[in-house]
């Protein structure tokens, strides 16, 4: 069957609308309503790092918590809100390294976590393991979040292999509880900052490589869920892929030239700090926008593309919008479930299911 090559917002044509069926405030109000909430929470003084990264690279329309048991560094951390917990426990010292510390402190602000999630579709957990606070509160917070009904995606670092046998134990152990409280888990070791690539970066700048992979997923689920599009996805979409799909992966790309579908698709797969393989995935959500002169052929190759890559009995949802600001561009946005990468990890049904030969994650011992 030939696909048409007309621009694709001149296919669907606007066929007009029943008048005075409901009024445009009341439609107005419920689409409110149904907006994805998404909330991102930064614990430990990694997680409040990125952050703050991230703060002042604009990312201030989606709502940002800094959580510590460190109340100096909680106070020069310039998100809006924060969220000092372990008060009666560590007076607002620190962890001391201690993950039972850290996790100690989250139990102790149960509540106040509880009523921060409470209206959040999405939760993203950010931090370091192997120090005390993010170590330790990271599983905790995740599971409030879950318990409140919200997707939760934990994007964390593993720690430098020359920081010690502590630090690498301490970061082994919190990530095999935060595998059996998040919905996923996305795992950067630093170790990887140090490809030729990116260890001559200055120091913010090799971090910011990192943070970017947590800023691209997050961008990826927004406008998915968030830009309406003449082939529309929703976040129940979103979840019926994610839900139960074990390991999973964000992507975002951007093609231009001739080959801008594929390119795209290509881009939105590759991450430098990031293995992939998506040949047995489960799923795979595809959001496709590009510019006033994107043709229908060009979305249908992205999506054919996709599929070429992944398990042809594997569940695909797409969408496609336009943005006129994309002049000659095409953006893809992927989310894939079911990957196998010894960096992204699904949930763990038991305390010791082979994860350092399984995964192929190196812990110092």
């Amino acid at each position: 069957m030939k696909v048409s090559d007309e621009p694709l917002q001149d296919i669907i044509a606007d066929e007009g609308a029943f008048k005075g069926e409901t009024d445009e405030s009341e439609l107005e109000a419920l689409v409110s309503k149904l907006k994805t909430n998404i909330l991102i929470i930064g614990s430990g003084g990694a997680g409040n790092n990125t952050l703050t990264r991230l703060y002042k690279e604009g990312m201030t329309t989606i709502e940002l918590l800094a959580v510590n048991t460190d109340a100096q560094h909680l106070l020069n951390t310039p998100i809006p809100h924060r969220m000092l917990i372990g008060k009666q426990l560590t007076k607002g010292l620190g962890a001391g390294s201690e993950p039972s510390t850290g996790e100690g402190a989250a139990e102790e602000a149960r509540s106040e976590i509880l009523e921060a999630c409470q209206d959040a579709d999405i939760v993203f957990l950010t931090g370091g393991l192997g120090g005390g606070t993010g170590t330790g509160s990271l599983p905790v917070i995740a599971k409030l979040a879950k318990d409140r009904g919200a997707l939760t995606i934990a994007i964390v670092t593993l720690p430098f292999s020359n920081e010690g046998a502590r630090r690498g134990r301490n970061a082994r152990l919190g990530l095999e509880k935060l595998r059996k409280s998040a919905d996923t888990v996305i795992v950067i070791p630093n170790d990887k900052l140090l490809q030729d690539e990116i260890m001559n970066l200055p120091l913010n700048l090799a971090f910011r490589q990192a943070d970017e992979i947590l800023g691209n997923a997050i961008k990826c689920m927004t406008e998915i869920t968030s830009q309406g599009g003449l082939v529309n996805i929703d976040f129940a979409d979103m979840r019926s892929i994610m839900d139960g799909g074990g390991v999973a992966m964000i992507g975002m790309g951007e093609g231009q030239g001739q080959n801008r579908a594929s390119d795209a698709v290509i881009a939105a797969l590759t991450s430098p700090l990031l293995e992939i393989d998506i040949g047995e995935s489960e799923g795979a959500l595809v959001n496709v926008t590009g510019g006033d002169d994107m043709t229908l052929h060009e979305a249908h190759e992205v999506v054919k593309e996709v599929h070429s890559k992944i398990n042809k009995d594997a569940r695909i949802i797409w969408g496609a919008s336009i943005d006129s600001t994309l002049e000659h561009q095409i953006r893809v946005m992927l989310v894939v479930t079911g990957v196998k990468s010894p960096q992204i990890l699904g949930p763990s049904s038991g305390v010791d299911d082979g994860l350092q030969s399984r995964y192929g994650i190196e812990f110092v011992q």
